[in-house]
């Protein structure tokens, strides 16, 4: 078979929900967003809902909805989007909670969905989603009035502990929600790290459960094994795949492997890039293209039947450096070409 296998460790997942847990003395929510990074929200929600999360977060209504379904009632579901036009349905039927970004969103949401729960969502300076201190002071006792599930903001870096700016969201944080009565959350998986004045009621870590950084101690969740098509020798000055970017200098002993960018394998990482045979690191050869990648077996004992991606010796944040991206972009990439295991349930 030459699908190449994609494995999701359960068990993983859940010890990383719980050690980052551990570290907060208020509620641990968890982010599912983005089909659970690409992991699969039908698999890993539920396991962090029996570890102990009742908060979930997701992007969009329609995933909120998805994710009812797959989790059923009881847990909390917030949209980070808030309440948009044509969500009405979707967040009524599917009982979530909105998370208001600005006065626009709360006018639609008491119009359209009259009591129905709500959050806020406040910008401390990442000028991305939330009110304004402006539209937040507008707004602030009207809004606390009709008593939001939570009032909540995101840090821009977070991942740069030493970073000013997150003292100066802090402050500002603070600054518009000092003295209200309802539960407020600031800290996802990097403002959980900074420390016990960024968790408030609530943290609300996502890419750490999955094995991401800035989470150093995370447990690896993901690896991927991809199968050798074929190997083949390659006399000195022949090249290996689109464009002759690589050039054999000596006899060489070239493997291909069947994945590629259309499995989210990122084309840009390829002159870089290793993959593991055994304990043996072998080079990324030329460049990636859809659906193959050559590999550099020269020297190796045997020839391997396949070879590890992402796993124990790298995981997804070693393939972003290589790519120029970050670890989020590799987890939500992976494909649906994959044949998908799931382990530790």
């Amino acid at each position: 078979m030459a699908m190449a296998r994609l494995t999701i460790d359960l068990g993983a997942l859940r010890a990383n929900w719980t050690a980052l847990a551990a570290l907060s003395e208020g509620e641990t929510g968890a982010v599912v967003k983005a089909d659970a990074y690409g992991l699969g929200a039908e698999k890993c929600a539920p396991v962090l809902a029996a570890a102990g999360a009742r908060t979930f977060f997701v992007a969009i209504a329609e995933e909120g909805l998805r994710l009812r379904r797959i989790l059923g009632p009881g847990p909390e579901i917030c949209v980070f989007s808030g309440h948009m036009p044509g969500d009405r349905d979707a967040i009524r039927d599917a009982d979530l909670v909105p998370m208001i970004n600005s006065i626009d969103q709360m006018l639609m949401h008491v119009e359209g969905l009259p009591g129905h729960p709500f959050g806020i969502q406040l910008d401390s300076g990442m000028n991305r989603l939330g009110m304004e201190p402006a539209e937040w002071s507008a707004l602030r006792d009207i809004a606390l009035a009709q008593n939001p599930r939570l009032v909540m903001s995101h840090l821009a870096c977070a991942d740069e502990p030493d970073h000013a700016m997150n003292a100066r969201q802090l402050a500002a944080f603070r600054d518009m929600t000092d003295g209200i009565d309802a539960p407020r959350s600031l800290g996802a998986t990097g403002g959980t790290l900074l420390g016990p004045e960024y968790h408030f009621d609530m943290t609300r870590p996502g890419v750490g459960l999955y094995g991401g950084l800035p989470f150093v101690d995370a447990q690896p969740v993901v690896s991927l094994d991809i199968p050798v098509i074929q190997t083949r020798d390659v006399l000195p000055g022949e090249t290996v795949g689109y464009g002759n970017t690589w050039t054999a200098s000596a006899p060489s002993r070239v493997a291909t492997i069947a994945g590629g960018y259309a499995d989210g394998i990122h084309r840009a990482m390829g002159s870089a890039a290793y993959v593991w045979a055994g304990e043996t690191r072998c080079k990324i050869l030329g460049r990636i293209s859809m659906d193959l990648i050559a590999v550099d077996v020269t020297g190796l004992p045997e020839l391997p039947d396949h070879v590890e991606l992402i796993g124990l010796h790298q995981g997804v944040d070693t393939l972003a450096d290589w790519a120029g991206t970050i670890g989020y972009e590799v987890l939500t990439s992976l494909g649906a070409r994959y044949d998908r295991s799931y382990t530790g349930a």
